[in-house]
């Protein structure tokens, strides 16, 4: 009993938010119908289900060109440069890993397409995608992984583009962890291993029981 007491405190040790609770639809399946595609103005709140729209715009793609998971994506630059974010619960001084994946609008330039992503609290980075060599059936989607360590109980990923034309970066497929630290992981070992070995122990205690109600 001590020992799963030890491998339960164990577990109990991870963080509280380790999928990133409250954090939705990475993929944009929830939101309005786009068709094609649809414009969605800066500050719109409701069109894609969990993210409101910063900057000018950005295209809500539908049909237009073929997502990184199922079957809608973001432009983030709609009518002009545009971006997304989303506020979401987190514990503060624990580690996240953001995994999105990048394309490139290829209908116009820049060839090079730059998205600024950042979370409140932390460092922003800047990301690229060059479009040279895919199209519309093709994207080329490439995984990125953006790291912050969470400031506070809850914390905004952003998501901007860099690029001043009516072309942007696509995105799609975002998803956030968290990281637990090595220590943690040390003391989940421990306590499964603790378990392990009390289950060993009961099956060699009741192995001659066993034996006893056979004969």
């Amino acid at each position: 009993m001590r020992s799963l007491l030890v491998a339960a405190a164990a577990v109990a040790l991870l963080p509280a938010n380790a999928s990133a609770a409250g954090f939705v639809n990475g993929s944009f399946e929830s939101g309005i119908a786009p068709g094609s595609f649809t414009t969605v103005a800066g500050g719109n709140t409701t069109s894609i289900t969990g993210w409101e729209v910063t900057g000018n715009s950005v295209d809500y793609i539908g049909s237009y060109w073929t997502a990184q998971n199922l079957s809608r994506s973001i432009d983030l630059n709609g009518n002009g440069q545009g971006g997304i974010q989303q506020t979401f619960d987190t514990v503060a001084g624990v580690l996240y890993n953001v995994s999105f994946w990048l394309a490139g609008n290829p209908d116009g330039a820049p060839v090079t397409k730059s998205v600024l992503v950042g979370a409140s609290g932390a460092n922003s980075a800047t990301y690229t995608f060059t479009f040279t060599g895919f199209n519309k059936a093709n994207m080329g989607w490439k995984n990125y992984t953006y790291s912050f360590v969470a400031a506070g109980p809850s914390t905004t990923l952003s998501f901007a583009s860099k690029d001043a034309t009516s072309f942007g970066a696509a995105l799609d497929n975002v998803s956030v962890a968290a990281v637990p630290e090595p220590a943690t992981w040390a003391m989940m070992i421990l306590g499964f291993g603790l378990i392990g070995g009390s289950m060993r122990r009961r099956r060699v205690t009741f192995r001659p029981f066993a034996r006893l109600v056979r004969a």
